[in-house]
């Protein structure tokens, strides 16, 4: 039996938490730890500045869960310290109201708690649902039969199979219902192309209030990106790491002699 820990970006009270909870609590012990609020677009912050407050609160399902005024990755830390008892074998991080595709990953809350867990040597999956229709935000309805299924399938087989543990696993789920979803399908990162402005949306003096953000975005249309599977009504697994380093560039940047840059030191005085 696992010991999964549950977590998301959007708070506690989201209903992408409780569709993966109660889908995943067949596997084992399913222990949540999510922040009290929505942090979304958060990515990997974390709360060094002051302390963390925790509150066990229950579910819209009475089933237990630890509430804290941290993000996302405090969330990983914390269950990991201790704070559920026995360290988590598996870290799943949803379902998010929304998806993350493409170059939205680095911005994501709910990427960086399942980041947080492949560097603590467990595996970990990140899990995003559109809206019915398009968009995010809970407003929205959503149907999360096929992803919350998909995924409690997913885990068992991170486990048994051994999968890298520096690699986590992406998963976005279009905005259809259940019984269209046309499969599944292993895809890479595709490139969205934002549309944003700046607007001024009020002035009072010195005083300036902008908006820069959230007017839409397209993509290339590259066939085996996530972007293009969702598109076309299939649930979207992309494996990711977060090794950043360039090899083509450190070999450019060896051609540079980067030793001659250093600045001579002072000629020693009189």
């Amino acid at each position: 039996m696992l010991h999964i820990l549950l977590t998301n970006d959007d708070g506690v009270a989201s209903p992408g938490l409780m569709a993966l909870r109660q889908a995943l609590a067949p596997l084992g012990r399913v222990s949540v730890v999510a922040p009290d609020r929505n942090r979304s677009a958060i990515a990997r912050g974390i709360t060094i500045h002051s302390s963390l407050t925790v509150e066990e609160v229950e579910m819209a399902d009475g089933s237990p869960a630890i509430a804290t005024d941290g993000t996302p990755v405090d969330c990983v830390r914390l269950a990991t310290l201790g704070i559920v008892g026995e360290v988590p074998d598996v870290i799943v991080s949803g379902a998010n109201l929304g998806l993350n595709l493409g170059d939205d990953v680095t911005y994501s809350g709910t990427v960086a708690a399942a980041l947080e867990g492949v560097l603590l040597g467990r595996p970990a999956i990140a899990v995003s649902q559109d809206a019915l229709g398009g968009g995010g935000g809970p407003a929205m309805e959503y149907d999360f039969r096929a992803v919350a299924g998909f995924v409690a399938r997913l885990v068992p087989l991170l486990v048994q199979e051994r999968f890298p543990r520096h690699v986590l696993m992406n998963v976005n789920a279009p905005g259809i219902p259940a019984e269209r979803v046309a499969g599944a399908r292993v895809t890479r990162l595709g490139r969205r192309i934002y549309h944003d402005k700046l607007e001024l949306e009020h002035q009072e003096g010195a005083r300036r209030r902008y908006r820069i953000y959230g007017d839409g975005h397209t993509h290339p249309g590259e066939a085996g990106t996530d972007l293009v599977a969702v598109d076309e009504g299939v649930i979207s697994l992309t494996p990711l790491h977060f090794d950043l380093t360039d090899l083509d560039g450190m070999s450019a940047v060896e051609r540079w002699e980067v030793g001659s840059l250093l600045l001579p030191e002072a000629a020693p005085l009189g």
